[in-house]
């Protein structure tokens, strides 16, 4: 997405995780806790992927799409399904989409990763200012 910035990446936490419950030092019912709210999200919001569960195995992962900002109103804390999140990007300043990966079966989830979308990421994302050869104009920043 082309106004993706801001990109926070829970792989390694999500690892670690995966490593303590094989080991034996966390128990699957300790990450298998999806809320009925979260599994429904993923019924009905979600993105289906290839990727089988780390836990049960049994089923693909599904990957639920959370959006907040202060211009959603009543509907942040909504989950989005990705074909939307362009959409919204073009029409609002700027918002977080935080996405978390369900197992429907287990209820295994895990936040796999957070970002910034909005119309904000156009303005700043160092375009090449064409009268200046090499200069790079940050739109919409201040003088310092």
């Amino acid at each position: 997405m082309r106004t993706q910035r801001q990109v926070v990446d829970y792989s390694l936490q999500r690892r670690a995780v995966l490593r303590d419950v094989r080991n034996g030092r966390i128990g699957t019912l300790e990450v298998c806790d999806a809320s009925p709210y979260l599994r429904n999200a993923a019924t009905y919001h979600g993105e289906p992927t290839d990727e089988r569960c780390p836990i049960c195995r049994r089923d693909n992962l599904t990957l639920v799409h959370y959006v907040y900002g202060e211009e959603l109103k009543q509907s942040a804390g909504q989950a989005r399904k990705l074909a939307e999140l362009p959409v919204l990007a073009m029409t609002l300043r700027e918002f977080q989409v935080f996405v978390v990966e369900v197992c429907r079966s287990c209820a295994w989830n895990h936040l796999i990763e957070r970002y910034v979308l909005g119309r904000d990421g156009l303005a700043s994302s160092g375009s090449v200012d064409p009268g200046q050869t090499g200069r790079v104009s940050h739109h919409g920043e201040g003088r310092r």
